[in-house]
């Protein structure tokens, strides 16, 4: 295991769970809920695709804009990284 690792797949999970919230709040476009919310698109885009390291500042604004507390966040996300497309399909040429 990499040293990062641990690091990488939580940020795969919160992405994965700030994806969630957003559609559940009715906003289909990235874009739309970064601009209502006065996050920057780029940064917002990365956090939902688990590539942003977070401040806490950062968090504690998500956590604002969809009403939850730090406990409900993180008791609420998956378990597991999502499994992609890409990584859930089998090796070419096996069978």
């Amino acid at each position: 295991m990499k040293k990062d690792e641990p690091l990488v797949e939580l940020q795969t999970r919160i992405g994965f769970k700030v994806t969630a919230l957003r559609k559940e709040s009715g906003y289909t476009r990235r874009a739309d809920f970064a601009d209502e919310h006065n996050i920057p698109r780029a940064q917002y885009a990365r956090i939902e695709k688990g590539k942003a390291r977070l401040t806490l500042q950062t968090v504690v604004k998500i956590l604002v804009i969809h009403k939850l507390t730090i406990e409900q966040f993180f008791a609420s996300l998956p378990k597991e990284p999502p499994k992609t497309a890409r990584s859930s399909q089998r090796p070419r040429g096996s069978r």
